[in-house]
């Protein structure tokens, strides 16, 4: 089975902490950080990975402030530092801003079940979910970006529509009994906080956070419209330059505004520090006080971030010092969270990693050039530059279907054996190995290797199809 991962459906949002540093920190004093970031930035614009803006700040105020590379290749436009860039799942952190600020209003409240506010749901998620579920991944739904979804013309998607696509997904636990990072979790609290003011989620953002924090240069709506914006880029595996200007998606409770670093610095200034987003009460109830409060004084760097093709984005702010990082980019993730690590090791006076090439690329080429044993004998090295968050079977897996697609189908089966060597737990490696062997008209094998993802997975759509038609005689 080929994973859909698009656009909003592997947008990250992450809140962590990135490193720390014993010794307190001051930008200020370093009279070479700007050569070093300058030289940094070119490693990485050296290999075609870096185009965007980097901003750091000390206490709010920018001691760093360049924009790289261009914003339109085919125009030739370059990127400025009021250049706006899809922010990913930034945007979350507002909706969860949004969402604290009513409850603290009494319009919400965190043990408020799904079922008060939007109907159609199935019992168990209508009335088990909470909106604390919704805000912590703990609702047991997924993301909603299924093939289906992408498929529909950008006029008819809207939250409403989305909703409808969630309400047709499956529990993955019972809500609250587990954690998945969920896309469609956060659409449905922009849909609850409607139903509680009647108010478009739109305009609520805008009361609540935008306009209050003077972020004038944020774009809420109409995404594919907005003006001096990054168009994003990446590229194939074979190394081949992309736009993702066909994903076509809205701006949702999710992810997919558009902003500028200075903006955002803004806001993650205000979520962390004083009460002009909100007061310290209404920030306590955010699950995650607890983990920002043991970093106050450990040096550690809070990560919020957001991406998917052609797009990355990240603020980390060490709240000891109140040193803040942010690197915006219009090309493939995770490229700004990679040079923002490496910014925060100069930062801290250390050496930075060098850049690599994106995890397909580097398997591709080592697979076509040195073969398979060699990319499992150096898997750990050839995907250094892939996602944390994102499981590694997707690498072998994307290359796979692209060798599947190009009609190469040994090549295929070579790569999707090699990631049920590597991956031998995982369905979806077995699934994909049977597709490509019954590709090849190997029936015998392709049946043992969907039974195989099913013992893994029992309830696994496609390969229980596979396997019932290769059962029954059918092609």
């Amino acid at each position: 089975m080929r994973k859909a991962f698009y656009s909003m459906s592997i947008m990250v949002f992450l809140m962590a902490c990135h490193g720390q540093s014993d010794k307190k920190l001051e930008v200020l004093t370093d009279p070479r950080l700007e050569e070093k970031v300058d030289a940094l930035v070119k490693q990485y614009m050296d290999i075609d990975i870096f185009s965007g803006v980097v901003l750091i700040a000390e206490k709010g105020q920018p001691v760093y402030h360049k924009a790289f590379g261009l914003a339109n290749r085919e125009k030739g436009i370059p990127n400025t530092t009021d250049t706006r860039f899809d922010i990913g799942s930034m945007n979350k952190s507002m909706t969860k801003v949004l969402i604290l600020k009513l409850v603290s209003e009494g319009k919400l409240s965190l043990d408020d079940k799904l079922g008060v506010y939007l109907k159609g749901f199935p019992k168990e998620a209508a009335e088990s979910i909470t909106v604390n579920h919704l805000l912590n991944h703990q609702s047991g739904y997924g993301d909603y970006h299924t093939p289906d979804y992408w498929d529909l013309p950008m006029e008819e998607k809207s939250l409403e529509t989305a909703a409808e696509f969630i309400r047709k997904l499956p529990l993955f636990f019972p809500p609250g009994d587990g954690q998945e990072y969920s896309n469609a979790g956060y659409v449905l609290l922009g849909l609850i906080a409607e139903k509680a003011t009647g108010e478009s989620y739109y305009d609520l953002i805008e009361a609540y956070i935008t306009s209050p924090m003077n972020m004038n240069n944020t774009f809420l709506r109409e995404k594919y419209t907005t003006p001096n914006r990054a168009i994003g880029y990446y590229k194939n595996m074979k190394g081949e330059l992309m736009d993702n200007e066909d994903f076509g998606e809205i701006p949702t409770p999710a992810g997919g505004f558009y902003s500028i670093t200075a903006d955002m610095l803004k806001f993650y200034r205000a979520f962390h520090y004083g009460d002009k987003l909100w007061d310290e009460a209404t920030r306590s109830m955010d699950g995650l006080y607890p983990f920002y409060q043991q970093h106050q004084t450990t040096g550690g760097a809070m990560t919020h971030a957001g991406g998917f093709e052609g797009s990355n984005t990240v603020h980390y702010e060490i709240l000891r010092d109140q040193i803040s990082v942010v690197v915006f980019a219009n090309m493939d993730e995770v490229v700004a969270e990679d040079l923002g690590a490496g910014i925060l090791a100069i930062i801290r006076g250390q050496e930075p990693k060098e850049p690599s090439l994106p995890a397909e690329q580097n398997v591709y080429q080592a697979f076509t050039k040195r073969g398979a044993d060699f990319v499992k004998k150096n898997w750990e090295d050839l995907t250094v530059n892939f996602h944390p968050q994102d499981p590694k079977d997707m690498i072998l897996n994307s290359v796979g279907y692209n060798f599947l697609f190009d009609g190469k189908v040994d090549q295929a089966i070579e790569i999707f054996r090699l990631n049920t060597e590597l991956f031998p737990d995982i369905a979806n490696c077995w699934d994909s190995y049977g597709e490509a062997l019954l590709k090849m008209g190997k029936k015998e094998e392709s049946l043992k290797a969907y039974k195989k993802a099913l013992n893994i997975r029992p309830d696994l759509p496609s390969a229980q199809d596979a396997v019932n038609k290769l059962e029954s005689g059918q092609d």
